[in-house]
């Protein structure tokens, strides 16, 4: 039996610590939005999975209707949706994101 999209949406999520659906890649972003979630994480220094929205209109649509948020980029930590630039941006700014980062396990506290 095919896989839905929300079954790939789903499963992907709960694959890995972080996991960000944004349009291009870690390597190459295709929006500013994308592109200032990725300069954080990076910043972070976290290895996270990346799925590019621009390859499929289906996933674009899917991730959009899974977290009933709409607009990308989107971030999940450890299966759990964080939100999108301005929020990311609100959480690293205010040391949010890094304390629920170490919450999480995922860092290390300095």
């Amino acid at each position: 039996m095919a896989q839905t999209i929300q079954q790939f949406i789903d499963t992907a999520v709960k694959s890995k610590d972080i996991v960000l659906f944004m349009k291009g890649t870690q390597k190459f972003p295709m929006c500013g939005f994308s592109g200032a979630v990725v300069s954080i994480l990076n910043n972070l220094g976290v290895e996270f999975q990346d799925y590019n929205v621009l390859e499929s209109e289906e996933l674009r649509q899917g991730i959009k209707d899974y977290a009933n948020w709409p607009t990308i980029p989107q971030l999940y930590i450890k299966g759990e949706f964080i939100g999108g630039c301005d929020i990311v941006r609100e959480m690293f700014s205010s040391g949010e994101l890094q304390a629920f980062l170490q919450e999480k396990g995922i860092v290390k506290a300095a």
